[in-house]
């Protein structure tokens, strides 16, 4: 698994990007997520932990 960045949008001189992790299926299904279901972040050094907004 890598972090990908990639250009957003162009404003101006200014470039906006946004970053992509891809997961594996079996890691998607083993945590019970489903495409479309809105996830929030928990942000502690070093880590990121996905969790599924209620």
């Amino acid at each position: 698994m890598k972090i990908q960045k990639r250009l957003s949008r162009k404003y101006k001189d200014k470039e906006y990007h946004k970053y992509i992790i891809v997961l594996p299926e079996k890691d998607i299904k083993g945590a019970g997520f489903k495409e479309g279901d809105e996830l929030k972040t928990e942000i502690k050094k070093g880590r990121i932990q996905l969790k599924k907004k209620r």
